[in-house]
């Protein structure tokens, strides 16, 4: 398979192949290629009517649906660039993304509407929402004269396929380190199709598959490896709205999937929903089914956006009969590494770099590469890394050697015979669920309280989630007595403020916390003392 331009071009050539072809199922509604197709090229001549200039920033504020994906292609063929964000995000992250990014229009639904509403104020760069109450029609509300129009995909005449360009802008996804505001990888078209060729390519995906998608689309796992995927090779995707481990079970029991994405926290509880059945004497997957694949096909399961315990690697192959292909990357990178596809898929491991990439280990103060077996950070380079951090040069400048290495902050080692494995992380990243957590950022909201003097967020092991989210309060003198219920306020405080998986699910009061010389909190200390507890 040759590779494409852009995942826009990849789409319009499966849409050529195989038109009549079902390319999304979404509860009991499914999308041919050329009807999304047709969906696509509506929404991108409502957005030029609109006004939308090429380069200019789209914000996708939406949970998974026909609309994200129909809306994600028409914004690329109006040339514009997509904002990825996330669903769960409340005031003190929208107000910076949408900020940062200079977004001009933000295509949402009812219920993140009036989470838009409560910092509309401090977004003077959002010009206009397009809120959707189906997949297809809404209302256009423009932001400076507050004037409100009905937003009818269908009514748009279809406009010409506009392929971008290799080089153009496509997605700015943000992430972070762990100090200081999220930052936005800039991710070119080309970055998009080289990597989904990659992933394609090593995974043996083809038109013939079927992949069952829970994973947010808002998150680059579900839709730069997920979706682009299944356009890149023109395959289906059956897409939900959100994980539930009874119905994604009952699912693969029925056979009509080839494969299935999830991370960790899915798997531990795909295992858990398996153990109950068994206990309830209820239908199980049973060995005859596993061998002859009539109703259980399902040929790869994957896992990555966080380390997959080896027990549940282990727990999991016992009861659904296969081994789950770990595999590793990161918003910036998109995919770097993985177990093969044929071959051993090593627990504890994340496989090898995709085809046309590379990775090394180097020693955290030299950065020169280091031994097989030595513990360094792990570098990328390749055509699948982004093109530095949205106006930041500062940050892409620490990241980025000047032969084009790619410095990601994980701490791992490279076997003798290739495999690499991720030891942890080196900066203070948390990972709950699979998705990203900055500490910084949640001890910001806690040092908004009256009654907390210092505060240090930090992950401890979860088997549910990988890491839970931990927080350790020093409070002020007058705490005590002014706030009584200072641990209740505080969870409370972050409720409002962040999305829902930042919430501290702990919160621990102290007198004092460790420190060096140079006055930086010892979380290391903190991790000790809180898991002996």
């Amino acid at each position: 398979m040759q590779q494409p331009l852009s995942i826009v071009q990849a789409f319009h050539t499966s849409c050529e192949r195989t038109p009549e072809k079902i390319c999304l199922i979404f509860a009991t509604q499914k999308m041919s290629y050329a009807e999304l197709a047709q969906a696509a090229t509506c929404w991108a001549a409502g957005l030029r009517t609109w006004g939308l200039q090429r380069g200019a920033r789209v914000a996708l504020f939406l949970e998974n649906s026909p609309t994200f994906l129909a809306a994600y292609l028409g914004i690329h063929m109006a040339g514009g660039v997509v904002v990825l964000v996330n669903t769960q995000y409340r005031q003190v992250e929208l107000r910076h993304i949408l900020n940062d990014a200079g977004v001009c229009l933000c295509i949402t639904d009812p219920l993140r509407y009036a989470e838009l509403q409560n910092v509309a104020e401090v977004l003077p760069k959002l010009l206009a929402v397009i809120t959707m109450t189906d997949w297809n029609t809404g209302t256009l509300e423009s932001w400076t004269d507050r004037r409100a129009i009905p937003w009818e995909v269908t009514s748009f005449t279809p406009a010409p396929i506009q392929f971008p360009q290799a080089d153009d802008l496509a997605i700015i996804a943000y992430t972070s380190g762990t100090t200081g505001r999220s930052k936005g990888a800039m991710l070119l078209h080309r970055n998009l199709a080289a990597n989904s060729h990659a992933v394609t390519t090593a995974w043996r995906w083809t038109a013939a598959d079927r992949l069952l998608l829970t994973l947010p689309l808002f998150h680059v796992h579900g839709l730069c490896v997920g979706i682009h995927g299944t356009w890149l090779t023109g395959s289906t995707v059956d897409l939900r709205r959100r994980f539930d481990a009874v119905d994604v079970y009952d699912t693969l029991l029925q056979g009509n999937v080839t494969m299935f994405f999830g991370v960790p926290t899915m798997y531990t509880r795909l295992i858990a929903e398996a153990r109950r059945r068994t206990s309830a004497d209820q239908f199980v997957i049973s060995s005859e089914q596993l061998t002859s694949g009539v109703l259980y096909p399902v040929r790869l399961f994957v896992s990555g956006s966080a380390p997959l315990d080896i027990q549940t690697f282990e727990e999991f192959e016992q009861l659904f009969g296969q081994r789950i292909l770990e595999r590793y990357g990161m918003t910036e990178t998109l995919m770097n590494t993985t177990n093969p596809y044929e071959g051993e898929r090593r627990p504890g491991t994340v496989g090898m770099p995709f085809p046309g990439q590379e990775a090394r280990i180097v020693d955290v103060q030299t950065r020169q590469p280091v031994a097989d077996g030595t513990l360094g950070e792990i570098q990328i380079r390749g055509p699948n890394v982004c093109q530095g951090y949205w106006q930041r040069p500062d940050a892409t400048a620490e990241v980025f050697s000047a032969d084009g290495w790619f410095s990601t902050g994980d701490l791992g080692w490279r076997s003798a015979d290739g495999y690499y494995t991720i030891a942890g992380r080196a900066r203070e990243l948390i990972i709950s669920g699979g998705y990203n957590v900055y500490p910084r950022e949640i001890e910001e909201v806690l040092l908004t309280h009256p009654g907390v003097a210092e505060a240090a967020v930090l992950g401890l092991p979860d088997p549910d989630l990988g890491e839970r989210v931990v927080a350790v309060i020093v409070p002020t003198p007058t705490a005590s007595t002014a706030h009584p219920r200072l641990v209740d306020e505080l969870v409370a405080l972050c409720r409002v403020q962040l999305a829902a998986y930042k919430k501290p699910r702990q919160v621990f009061l102290v007198d004092s916390l460790p420190r060096n010389a140079l006055g930086k909190v010892q979380k290391h200390l903190l991790k000790e003392q809180l898991c002996e507890v």
